[in-house]
């Protein structure tokens, strides 16, 4: 079922199917968005069961909060304003062991078409791009400072950008004559460089992958996801239950579930994974990378470049 305002979760069946969240359990939503995962995951674990909402952008989160509260009577609900590298410690510190992670690596449909978030440039706006408005350093500041060879190598790094030495010379130009504070400023300049082609076969805007690589480095997206693996990896590895739920010979141990939407995302959590299961450490709970059907991608376009990969811990024996 879709909440009432119409966000639309990507794989959700794959996701259920996946962590199979049961009656009493407890769920850690480590990316609530508008809670459209976190709603049918509640409705799984019933009102004995305790759901943990995690987001960067406190808006999303108490919109989250609100929809899984909406019809039937929620499950205990901890609301979380931080990023889920902190995750650890922050259920450590409330003697919460979760049984399923779910981290959605995607962006909230609202959060994009919000021009004031500088997230998009179709949309004119102030080049922002913070998920927490409360964060010290916004994209425009970003373009403002960095060196030329920094700037080019947050482009190439994030954005796999293979014209980021032109673009980021292109900006370093741009902003001697004066400051690159809207997203259509930002725009036009990658455009000088890398023309729009229109029509047919013209493939993506030239704007998206420096974008991309602008609001990565602006929110750290690379290094919470290493440290929420890395996190991941220790508790599987221990017996004990520290904040995942440790696999013993009468119980399933956690269920990590991971949907990323870009390479930069899937590779590491996909040698992440990989490595668990190698190392005996974790069962897989998916069979390589889900991807969404095509009914889903046409009721859904956003899901089409969606990635999901699972396991759940085996028994440590160390």
């Amino acid at each position: 079922m879709t909440p009432a305002d119409g966000h639309v979760p990507v794989l959700l069946n794959e996701v259920l199917d996946a962590l199979d969240p049961s009656p009493g359990q407890t769920v850690l939503d480590c990316t609530a968005g508008l809670g459209g995962h976190a709603r049918e995951m509640a409705r799984r674990i019933g009102p004995s069961g305790t759901l943990v909402l995690m987001d960067l952008d406190p808006s999303n989160l108490a919109r989250a909060e609100a929809n899984v509260r909406v019809g039937g009577e929620p499950p205990r609900i901890v609301a979380l304003h931080a990023p889920f590298s902190a995750a650890p410690r922050l259920l450590a510190e409330r003697g919460i062991v979760a049984d399923c992670l779910l981290a959605d690596l995607g962006w909230s449909s609202n959060q994009i078409a919000d021009s004031a978030r500088g997230f998009s440039f179709q949309r004119t706006g102030p080049l922002d791009m913070r998920l927490d408005p409360s964060a010290p350093v916004t994209a425009a500041e970003l373009v403002a400072t960095l060196p030329e060879r920094e700037l080019a190598q947050v482009i190439r790094d994030y954005g796999e950008e293979p014209a980021a030495g032109r673009i980021a010379r292109a900006i370093v130009r741009a902003r001697a004559a004066g400051p690159i504070a809207t997203t259509e400023q930002l725009a036009r300049v990658i455009h000088a460089v890398l023309p729009r082609r229109h029509g047919p076969g013209g493939g993506i805007d030239p704007a998206t992958r420096t974008f991309q690589a602008l609001r990565i480095a602006v929110n750290d997206e690379l290094g919470h996801l290493d440290a929420l693996l890395a996190a991941v990896r220790r508790a599987a590895a221990s017996a004990a239950d520290t904040w995942l739920r440790a696999a013993t010979a009468d119980r399933h141990g956690a269920r990590v579930a991971i949907i990323a939407f870009h390479s930069l995302e899937d590779r590491p959590v996909k040698r992440a994974f990989a490595a668990l299961v190698a190392d005996a450490l974790a069962t897989s709970r998916t069979r390589g990378a889900v991807q969404a059907s095509e009914a889903e991608v046409q009721s859904n376009p956003r899901a089409r470049s969606a990635r999901l990969r699972a396991i759940e811990f085996s028994r440590s024996e160390r």
